[in-house]
């Protein structure tokens, strides 16, 4: 690790599907998640969509990114894509 991420302290990282690259250096993210039901004990699907930065405009519809909390970028983006952990196959 550099001496600046250190400085940082730890980030929230999580990884999701990009389902949206039609903005420019922003993609949108979605994450899954299967949480316990408090009453009934099923489990309810969740799903969260954030807005993430994308600075070279790699990502692509389908792939997997992992992205991390950062500073207020925009109104809504405060995320920022840290990787693309799978590729979506090209059709």
């Amino acid at each position: 690790m550099s001496d600046q991420t250190q400085a940082r302290g730890h980030r929230k990282t999580r990884q999701g599907v990009v389902v949206s690259d039609k903005m420019s250096k922003t993609v949108v993210v979605q994450i899954d998640t299967l949480v316990k039901h408090a009453a009934y004990g099923k489990y309810v699907r969740r799903r969260v969509k954030y807005k993430a930065h994308d600075e070279t405009n790699q990502c692509r519809v389908g792939d997997t990114v992992l992205i991390e909390e950062c500073r207020p970028l925009s109104k809504e983006k405060r995320w920022r894509v840290k990787e693309i952990t799978l590729r979506a196959d090209v059709v």
